[in-house]
């Protein structure tokens, strides 16, 4: 299908999680309307009430999303991640979270959450519809953005990447690792501690996630703890100023076009009373890495033995970017330079929830910030 006759939208965002149901906000408030919706006059009063619908729509819009419903990564989180133990969830933008119940899986709630934050602004969301590249229709700077998805292909004026990470778990490459006998899992696989009875469990990573499941196995089998660095604990208050802070040491990184660090790899780890608990227990006494990985355990720094039956790699997540590797943007430090939300290099596309905007909060201002980039580029473009 050629760009020609392909569905056509002003913007096309990727993913709806988090980051991409703020843009998609952001866009109805600015009177943009599901594409295809335009003449029939709908979508904005949604958003911004019934007088909001009056005058011509500011553009047209389209979610594009991969998974089978509403939630983004919260479908795939583990059932023991309750929201008493999630590390914090922010609003969606312009409807607040109903009552939560901490005992209820984070998954359900926030699927529910976001599911009804959908239907309630009606938003324009395509679903499962997963994008597999975006290349640019010729060579005119202010020309058109060609999406080709696993449905059908689209036409854009600008792309807001919503991506996220859950989808491309990093598995670090160790000596040894094919040799393994027991089993190797990432968290992305994990479903519950039960599953590791009896055995003995070593967790890699120095994360939330991975002081989180280390608490959580601990309690049903033993447990050993690896880093490969001494982690970082924060014994002051993360209040509004650390996590600015934070956020701009991030935002520095991928200005230069470096690849983004996690926000919790400059804050350190917060203590909670769990953690403390399970710090008391001897959990969270941390080893270096271990030299190799051997059939029945691996080989310590010291050169003992541990054996082992599982390993739980926490060892993070990159962002889900390779359908706009057409477009060549990274640069010459492995990331891409970014100017706030906007790609320095390609302004007709917004990476949101990407590096300093990875957490929830940083997700709707990254929403809000990237649909005011793209207002102001498609006014000078005509």
């Amino acid at each position: 299908m050629s760009a020609e006759t392909a569905h056509r939208a002003d913007v096309v965002v990727v993913g709806a999680g988090q980051a991409g149901l703020s843009a998609a906000y952001h866009l109805q408030r600015r009177g943009f309307v599901p594409a295809g919706a335009a003449a029939a006059g709908t979508g904005r009063a949604a958003a911004e009430g019934p007088e909001a619908a009056q005058g011509p729509p500011a553009g047209t819009y389209i979610v594009l999303d991969a998974e089978d419903g509403p939630g983004g990564a919260w479908r795939h989180r583990w059932k023991s991640l309750l929201m008493a133990t999630v590390n914090g969830i922010s609003d969606l933008p312009g409807i607040p979270q109903p009552d939560v119940d901490p005992a209820e899986a984070s998954s359900s709630f926030l699927t529910r959450y976001f599911g009804g934050y959908e239907h309630d602004l009606g938003l324009a969301i395509e679903r499962p519809v997963r994008v597999q590249s975006v290349t640019r229709e010729d060579d005119d700077p202010a020309g058109r953005l060609n999406i080709s998805t696993s449905r059908s292909k689209f036409s854009a004026r600008a792309v807001i990447n919503a991506t996220g990470t859950w989808t491309r778990p990093f598995w670090p490459i160790y000596p040894g690792k094919a040799s393994f006998r027991g089993r190797q899992l990432h968290v992305a696989d994990y479903v519950s501690a039960d599953e590791f009875r009896g055995q003995h469990v070593i967790v890699v990573g120095g994360g939330i996630s991975a002081v989180g499941l280390l608490d959580e196995i601990s309690k049903v089998t033993s447990t050993t703890w690896f880093t490969r660095r001494v982690p970082l604990w924060r014994e002051a208050p993360f209040d509004r100023q650390a996590g600015h802070d934070a956020v701009a040491l991030v935002e520095e990184r991928v200005r230069q076009g470096l690849p983004p660090q996690s926000v919790v790899s400059v804050t350190g780890l917060i203590w909670t009373p769990a953690l403390r608990a399970a710090a008391a227990r001897g959990v969270l006494d941390r080893h270096p890495m271990f030299t190799a990985i051997e059939p029945d355990g691996v080989r310590m720094a010291d050169g003992s033995f541990l054996a082992a039956g599982v390993i739980l790699w926490a060892t993070g997540f990159r962002a889900e970017l390779e359908h706009l590797a057409p477009l060549h943007l990274r640069g010459p430090g492995g990331g891409i330079a970014m100017d706030g939300t906007q790609v320095a290099a390609e302004p007709r596309v917004h990476l949101v929830g990407y590096g300093p905007s990875s957490s929830t909060i940083g997700a709707n201002r990254a929403g809000r910030a990237a649909v005011a980039g793209i207002v102001t580029l498609l006014a000078g473009s005509g």
